[in-house]
């Protein structure tokens, strides 16, 4: 013989989402959103001592756990599920304070995290901001006649991090001369050549490359020399 629906109800408190309308077999009032089986028959929160208690839907996993560590007394809220012929839990019935205590220190938490976030966000500003100038002064002892604010104009652009650039790459955290000079070529060759208008164009990117490599090499030697500080 197939067991009810009723018998199915978890063991300890529970409070039920029913299905169909119920009236509370003690005071009569219905149609009841919640309702506490006692002895097979339907009371309302109220008529089951209950009705102080504040629901609160399930979701928030470590709400729910404080706010079930707060309260005295909780109670876990289901409905049954036809088509899998189990109740499934819904939330849990709290005291209010216990809720108010609970999100309190949930706040407290996400707080706490927030302000590692900043202080995170400020390290790696600075570390980046510590970065960038140092692959500047290596573009600068490569390249001594690069102006300073194109120097650090080439290192931001190069280092900016998440941003998969020469400049993130191992070798460009290693400041090696190679990834350095890959920066700056890159950075003339969208800058100070037609490059980009040839590609927009249609130019095939070799094809391109091929066009302004005199110029960028014009740049580049240039840029190698000594600045003129008379």
């Amino acid at each position: 013989m197939a067991r009810s629906s009723t018998s199915l109800v978890p063991a300890g408190l529970v409070a039920v989402q029913p299905l169909r309308s119920k009236r509370c077999a003690g005071c009569r009032r219905g149609p009841l959103s919640l309702l506490v089986l006692e002895d097979g028959v339907p009371r309302c929160l109220d008529c089951a001592d209950l009705g102080h208690l504040v629901f609160l839907p399930r979701g928030d996993t470590a709400l729910t756990r404080r706010a079930r560590e707060e309260s005295t007394l909780s109670v876990v809220v289901v409905r049954f599920n036809r088509r899998k012929s189990r109740y499934e839990r819904q939330g849990v019935l709290v005291e209010e304070a216990a809720l108010a205590r609970a999100e309190a220190r949930c706040l407290a938490d996400a707080e706490a995290r927030r302000r590692r976030r900043a202080r995170d966000a400020r390290r790696r500003a600075a570390e980046d901001e510590r970065f960038a100038a140092a692959f500047a002064a290596e573009i600068l002892r490569l390249f001594p006649g690069c102006p300073a604010e194109r120097a650090r104009a080439i290192a931001a652009h190069a280092s900016m991090r998440g941003s998969g650039r020469v400049g993130r790459s191992a070798a460009g955290r290693a400041l090696s001369e190679g990834a350095v000079i890959s920066a700056v070529v890159a950075a003339v060759r969208h800058v100070d050549t037609p490059y980009d208008q040839l590609l927009m164009s249609g130019v095939p990117r070799f094809e391109a490359r091929r066009r302004i490599a005199v110029a960028v090499e014009s740049v580049l030697r240039r840029w190698g020399e000594e600045a003129d500080v008379g």
